[in-house]
């Protein structure tokens, strides 16, 4: 599966990515580095779509006439990328990208459609229809996890528009808090799929804003993290991917309990729950191949590669295991040279996944 050398070097080049191999080596060494000019790359692909209403795709329950009506009015501040959760964390990624580089050649017009957004009245509106009789679990719990997220990347921004759009922000993310702390106690069995509904994914997004900002949901995390994944034991890996996953259930339970547990109860924890990945990664993971990127389901194949690559940057870090740190960036790597395929099926929200998994390097730690 590999490409040729050639072609592979030229590919890497192109978008500043170095990769070298020594032949006394069996781990082909591949160098990523976050700088400027990836930043400016992936803002663009936020910054054009977080204003843009049409294809959109709502996802809500009617009930009756008075809900047909255009995204912008049912979702005045996140009715762009094509549906809410990719708005919110199209929002995320430019909160993010210009927290790490201000000096982004267009963070003025960037700043201006984050206020234009952003702002109190629009986000009362999102809270009324989270508060709506038939939609009270709109977007559980992946949306509310990039909600989160939003907020701590306002929290970590070391801006004046930042105390100017957090505390807008605010009531609707202690809602959604509160809303993810009744549904954990409701839930019984976690939800292992390798799209939206899955709790790992959720759990862990939410566990690194509440881990600051909201104790109870942290702790009631830790809870659930315990009760539905501790026992787990060799996890199906070799059934990864599903047709249509952006997410590894293996991976992100794995990315989970890394974060809840004490170092070597975790170490203890994984050589059950994945026995001999950490010696030899690569035999249980290869890239998953996207056949059509206009097809949005297919699309979400390369989602996968940046969510694998995240999750694994973490297991490499803790771990330190460059196996695993270089399976990442080969995941990694494998998508991002082929993201500008102009097809809005996955344009619209793979950048966000494509910086965050760049933010897990440890380098950007």
């Amino acid at each position: 599966m590999k490409n040729n050398l050639v072609t592979l070097f030229v590919a890497l080049k192109l978008f500043g990515i170095g990769a070298c191999s020594d032949a006394g080596d069996a781990v082909e060494t591949i160098e990523l580095k976050f700088d400027l000019a990836k930043a400016e790359y992936l803002s663009g692909f936020a910054y054009s779509c977080i204003d843009r209403e049409y294809p959109n795709k709502l996802g809500q329950v009617l009930g009756d006439d008075s809900y047909l009506a255009p995204p912008r009015e049912l979702h005045p501040a996140f009715y762009g990328c094509f549906d809410w959760h990719s708005a919110v964390h199209g929002h995320w990624t430019l909160v993010s990208l210009l927290s790490m580089f201000p000096e982004l050649p267009n963070a003025d017009d960037i700043i201006k459609k984050l206020k234009a957004n952003i702002a109190e009245e629009k986000i009362r509106q999102e809270m009324a229809f989270f508060d709506d009789e038939h939609n009270k679990t709109f977007q559980r719990t992946y949306g509310w996890a990039w909600l989160l997220k939003l907020d701590e990347a306002l929290h970590n921004w070391d801006h004046a528009v930042s105390d100017e759009l957090q505390p807008a922000l605010e009531p609707l993310v202690h809602m959604i808090a509160d809303k993810f702390i009744d549904f954990l106690d409701v839930l019984i069995y976690p939800i292992r799929v390798g799209e939206h509904p899955n709790t790992a994914f959720g759990m862990s997004f939410a566990y690194d804003w509440a881990e600051k900002h909201y104790p109870e949901l942290a702790r009631k995390i830790e809870e659930k993290a315990v009760e539905y994944y501790l026992n787990d034991r060799r996890c199906p890996m070799s059934w990864e991917p599903g047709g249509f996953d952006f997410l590894s259930p293996c991976l992100q339970e794995a990315s989970l309990m890394l974060k809840v547990l004490p170092e070597k109860e975790f170490e203890k924890w994984l050589k059950e729950f994945l026995p001999g990945f950490e010696l030899n990664p690569s035999k249980h993971l290869e890239p998953a191949v996207v056949t059509d990127a206009s097809d949005g389901k297919l699309a979400h194949l390369d989602g996968l590669n940046f969510s694998r690559a995240w999750c694994l940057f973490e297991m490499a870090h803790a771990l330190n295991n460059e196996k695993i740190m270089q399976l990442g960036k080969k995941h990694f790597q494998y998508s991002f040279d082929k993201m500008d395929t102009e097809e809005y099926a996955g344009s619209h929200w793979l950048a966000s996944f494509a910086t965050y998994a760049m933010t897990k390097l440890p380098e950007q730690k």
